[in-house]
């Protein structure tokens, strides 16, 4: 089989989606409908805006469909009137069995963790928060339980100190787009050897989730070791970010906290404490060292780098 001859179905609505859809469009691959979420309101007027899938679809050309319902009858007539070989689905919500088994070729999805290893919702942010030293991407196909199909392939990457979820999303991005195309190339070829997800555990105790985030979950806990916190900023930045109640000249402050750095210190001070010269440092108390503050945003304001908020912003340490 060509690659002109496989009919593809994309699934995608984020930017994350957008590089893979992209690859497989300009490689001249044959994409014959593209389903993203609904537009939705946004900013201060609400007005609908269309998903990052959606823009670049339009700028192509592309057959768009927005099911709001995906067991809605016109939706999945719809569907079947693609013809569609296979479907590649890429940051878009839980499919029913109708959807994921319609195409001979089956469904295949894109996530971004070495699975069986961080299922669920935010494998990006948990990896990091968990203090990993390597991720990737993984294809799979799909089945009833989610992110328990069968792998197809893997890609790994090296999780740097610093890097954030910024990061390693943009790096994991990149590489999925490529494993994507890897993967359709050995469905065109005939030649896919997938695997069960059990051959890659003894035991699931050993398996890490990846629940969905929630701001109660990102709130910061000064009792815990300086490495943990400064992987827990990095782990939920630039969103949602990782947050903290100080006080400060007696008065109670929201902030959130977006890039750090750890100081191996003994001190004094008492946990979530803060240290500052009221020019160019900010640190704060934790059990085995100060955090560095270095990217902050009062609530209600901008987000500022430290020299920056200190600036305009005094206080008594």
């Amino acid at each position: 089989m060509n690659k002109e001859d496989l009919r593809i179905i994309f699934m995608g609505t984020p930017d994350f989606a957008v590089e893979s859809l992209k690859a497989l469009v300009e490689n001249n691959y044959n994409v014959v409908g593209v389903i993203t979420a609904p537009d939705k309101p946004a900013g201060r007027g609400y007005k609908l805006q269309p998903s990052a899938v959606k823009e670049y679809a339009l700028s192509k050309g592309l057959h768009i469909l927005q099911p709001s319902n995906l067991k809605n009858e016109v939706f999945l007539n719809e569907l079947k009137r693609l013809e569609a070989d296979i479907q590649v689905v890429v940051a878009f919500r839980m499919l029913p069995e109708t959807v994921w088994s319609m195409p001979p070729r089956g469904t295949f999805n894109l996530h971004a963790s070495l699975l069986p290893q961080y299922r669920g919702a935010a494998p990006i942010n948990w990896a990091i928060i968990n203090g990993e030293k390597e991720t990737g991407v993984t294809t799979f196909f799909l089945k009833h339980e989610i992110d328990t199909g069968e792998i197809i392939f893997q890609e790994k990457i090296t999780i740097e100190n610093n890097d954030n979820v910024e990061t390693v999303h943009n790096k994991l991005m990149a590489l999925g787009a490529q494993l994507v195309l890897k993967t359709i190339d050995a469905v065109i070829d005939d030649s896919i050897q997938s695997q069960p997800q059990n051959l890659f555990f003894d035991n699931e105790k050993e398996l890490k989730s990846a629940p969905k985030i929630f701001k109660e979950t990102c709130e910061i806990d000064w009792n815990k070791p300086i490495q943990e916190i400064h992987n827990f900023v990095r782990g939920l930045s630039p969103y949602p970010a990782a947050w903290t109640e100080l006080e400060i000249n007696g008065e109670k402050l929201n902030f959130k906290i977006f890039e750090t750095k750890t100081v191996h210190k003994s001190h004094r001070l008492k946990l979530g404490e803060l240290f500052t010269d009221n020019k160019t440092t900010l640190q704060i108390a934790a059990q085995d060292g100060l955090i560095d503050i270095l990217d902050i945003q009062l609530s209600g304001k901008k987000r500022m780098k430290i020299k920056d908020f200190l600036n305009g912003f005094s206080f008594n340490s």
